[in-house]
Parts: structure tokens; C-alpha cells; sequence
């Protein structure tokens, strides 16, 4: 991919719009300025090194996050308390898998599509996956619970700050705005995602070579030798993860904490919890440098999927893709334009993953022509919702989703052959959704 990246700046002529500053300090793409640039030369081949510790450095934030949550979740582990919780889970609701997978599903879905979470369900994932295992179950299961919980809660976002809130500033259109529609769209979105990820886990429970990863040693995390029981202590560093995770939503939710703040957490947790679990500070710090070496391979993963948006943004071919996508879009129908804006923020996510980043660039583009053509803003900021959301559960360059599934161990070409159809069958319901939106002048 980051070959592919750097052959696209020999190809790709160069070019950019003009931004502005707008009023809550960001810079906007001005619409129709787009020009372009002479001078600048395609990337030469060293850049497809060179951009690499670049790339490290600028993510490096999730970067020492994941390192952090592995020596965290290590110490924990070590203390014996989650192993024996898991076990206490699996015999109480071990005929129920099917219960796991919706509330799951909807836990993730719900806290992505009104606070934006996404990150913050790393730590989860080693966990998910232990109960999913001992329930029958495999990695894929586990990690479909999370990424597609995640991804629909972000596709069809009711309140997140982070891509709805910014877009409908973008586009001008009050916060929050057309919160009906999207609520009525929350039902049919997550019982498609639903159905696929549950009959995905049937088949596995039915037949474990089923399963994507099988083969994959890494995609296993090793069963326990005896049925560990459930001590005091171990309910004592149960409680303190539980206080973690609320101080985490408050300072989330309250005062608007991210990285470096979530990853102190970690570090006390880890600290604290270790001791109440009766391991001593070297025990402490053997287990945590032990969990961070699990994760150094996840953490490089992530650094090289940024590698590849930043070699486009080097060669300035990323305003030229934008435009070249664009353009054909005023000259359609209402309903098509409307499909035609989900297909290109589709494909842009794999080019700006981040979704604000997406919305600064698209958005002041998408809503004047949405206007020529007949189509209300809020049905451009819900085409914008769809093609990011829901594409994150699907391109490389999203460094979330790498890092999650780094986390489990399941190759991409694996985790692609589960996601991909249910990918296909979420864009046509979002196609759908939009044609609706046009017809009904959602507004």
C-alpha cells in the first residue's frame, strides 16, 4: 500500500485548495479554489523509507497507547483476576453467546455514536477475545463484536463530536440536527451487522476449522491449565479497573481527556492493580516491559499505516484525488449525486482516515454541490457519515483498526474476507437510506 502511495505521486498531477480559518479555529477547504501546483517533483523512492519514522513520530500518541495498555493489561493479568472472572462469565452465560454478541455489539455502538469512542476499545480486545474462545467462539468473533459495533455506532452517529458535530459545522447546519432520522436508521443498520457477525460465530461453534484463523497460532490465546477461582483480591483489582474505566468516561466525557491522559490511567492502573494482586514492584515492571514487547509489532503496524496518507500528503496528489472525484457530481440527479457522494467519501477514507480530517476536507465540497443539485446538506453530511464510518471497519490506513487486530492476532487478508461482505451490504443500505433522505428532503 505504501508502494502503491508513492507510485501515485508519479502519476497524480499536484495540487490543492485554499483553506481558511474558521471560527472555531480550524482550517476549511474554500470551495471552488482548487489550482494547480507547479514545481513540485514525485516523491523520490528513499521516501518510501524516509516516510516511515516520520509516520512513527506522528502517531506516535496511539503509538505508546497500545504499548501502555499491553504492560497495563499484562500486570492485570498476571494477578489471575481476569482469567478467573472470564471463567465465572463463560459458566454463567456459556449457552448464550448469542446475548455476548448483541449487547456487545450495541455497547460499542451505542458509546461510539454519541461519544465517539473508538481508541478507548483497545484495552478491550485481549478480553473479548478470552471470552469469545472459551464461549466456542474464535478472535474474528470477538474482534467483529468490537469493529462492527464500532463502525455502525460511527456510520449512523447520533451525537459524535468528532464527525457529525464537525461535518453539520462545516456544512452550517445546527448540532445535532436530524437526529430522527438517524435514530430510525440505528435499528436496521445494527440488525444487519448483527446477523452477520452472529452467523459467522454459528459456524465456527458448529465447526471450529471454520474458522478464519484456524491456522493461526497468534489469533489463540493459550486456555488456562485449571479452572482458576475467584479470590478477594481478585474482586479487589476487578474494582480498581472498574474505577479506572469510570474515571476514564468522566474525564472523556467531562473535560475532554484523549491519549496522554487515558494512558496515565493505564500506568496507575497498572501500578495499583498489581499490588493490590499482591505483585511485588519488580514482578510489576517485569510484567508490564513483557506486555509492551507483546504489542511492539502492533504498535509498528500502526506507525506504517499512517506511512501511507502521508507519503499522498508529501507528493500533494491527496487535493487533486478530492477534486478529480468531485467535480462529476454536479452535473447528476438528486438520488444519484447522493449515492455518487457516498462512493467518494467511501474511497477518500482510505485516504484520510481520520474522520474530522475527512470532514475539513470533504465537507466544504460536498455541501455547495449537494446544493446545485437539489440535495440538502444534512442528506451530504449523512453520505459523509456512511462513507467514513462504515469504511472504517475496512481500509488499512485506519490505525485503530490495525492496532486492534494486531491485538488478535488475525492477518488482514483474514479479517478482510469476514468484513468485506458485510461491508458491501451496509453501503447498499446506506444507499438506500440516502435515496430515502432525498425523496423525504431530509433536513
Amino acid at each position: 500500500m505504501m508502494v502503491l502511495a508513492w507510485g501515485l505521486t508519479w502519476v497524480v498531477p499536484p495540487g490543492t485548495f485554499d483553506r481558511v480559518t474558521n471560527d472555531a479555529g480550524r482550517d476549511v477547504v474554500v470551495a471552488g479554489s482548487y489550482q494547480a501546483i507547479d514545481g513540485v517533483g514525485a516523491l523520490p523512492i528513499t521516501s518510501v523509507l524516509t516516510v516511515v519514522p516520520r509516520a512513527m513520530a506522528d502517531a506516535q500518541g496511539i503509538i505508546f497507547f497500545v504499548l501502555i495498555i499491553g504492560g497495563a493489561l499484562a500486570v492485570i493479568r498476571h494477578t489471575g483476576a481476569i482469567d478467573a472472572v472470564l471463567h465465572r462469565i463463560v459458566e454463567r452465560f456459556g449457552n448464550r453467546p448469542q446475548a455476548l454478541i448483541g449487547l456487545g455489539m450495541l455497547s460499542f455502538g451505542v458509546a461510539s455514536a454519541t461519544l465517539g469512542m473508538a481508541e478507548e476499545y483497545i484495552p478491550l480486545a485481549a478480553i473479548l477475545i478470552a471470552m469469545c474462545v472459551a464461549m466456542r467462539m474464535d478472535a474474528v468473533t470477538a474482534i467483529g463484536i468490537m469493529v462492527v459495533g464500532y463502525g455502525i455506532g460511527y456510520g449512523v452517529a447520533i451525537i459524535n463530536p468528532f464527525t457529525l458535530l464537525i461535518a453539520q459545522e462545516v456544512a452550517q447546519l445546527p448540532p445535532g440536527s436530524g437526529m430522527a432520522y438517524r435514530v430510525a436508521l440505528w435499528a436496521p443498520f445494527f440488525a444487519i451487522g448483527f446477523h452477520h457477525v452472529w452467523r459467522y460465530a454459528q459456524k465456527v461453534q458448529a465447526d471450529p476449522t471454520q474458522s478464519l484463523v484456524y491456522d493461526v497460532r497468534q489469533a489463540v490465546p493459550p486456555s488456562p491449565d485449571e479452572s482458576p477461582q475467584l479470590t478477594r483480591a481478585h474482586v479487589a483489582v476487578l474494582g480498581a479497573m472498574a474505577l479506572s474505566l469510570s474515571i476514564l468516561v468522566y474525564g472523556i466525557i467531562a473535560h475532554q481527556w484523549y491519549l496522554t491522559e487515558l494512558g496515565a490511567v493505564f500506568i496507575a492502573l497498572a501500578i495499583i492493580g498489581g499490588m493490590i494482586g499482591g505483585l511485588s514492584l519488580d514482578s510489576i515492571a517485569h510484567q508490564f516491559s513483557k506486555g509492551a514487547a507483546e504489542l511492539a509489532g502492533t504498535a509498528l503496524l500502526i506507525g506504517f499505516a499512517r506511512s501511507i496518507a502521508l507519503l499522498l500528503e508529501d507528493g500533494q496528489v491527496l487535493d487533486t484525488i478530492v477534486m478529480a472525484l468531485a467535480s462529476p457530481l454536479s452535473t447528476w440527479p438528486a438520488e444519484l449525486a447522493a449515492v455518487g457522494m457516498l462512493v467518494i467519501q467511501s474511497v477518500l477514507n482510505f485516504f484520510i482516515p481520520s474522520g474530522s480530517g475527512q470532514a475539513f476536507v470533504t465537507m466544504p465540497l460536498m455541501a455547495p454541490i449537494g446544493d446545485l443539485v437539489g440535495i440538502t446538506r444534512q442528506v451530504s453530511v449523512l453520505a459523509f457519515q456512511f462513507g467514513d464510518g462504515l469504511m472504517n471497519m475496512l481500509v488499512p490506513t485506519n490505525p485503530v483498526l490495525m492496532g486492534i487486530i494486531g491485538l488478535a492476532g488475525i492477518p488482514y487478508d483474514r479479517w478482510f474476507r469476514f468484513i468485506a461482505p458485510l461491508i458491501i451490504k451496509l453501503l447498499l443500505a446506506g444507499a438506500l437510506a440516502l435515496v430515502g433522505a432525498v425523496w423525504l428532503g431530509y433536513s
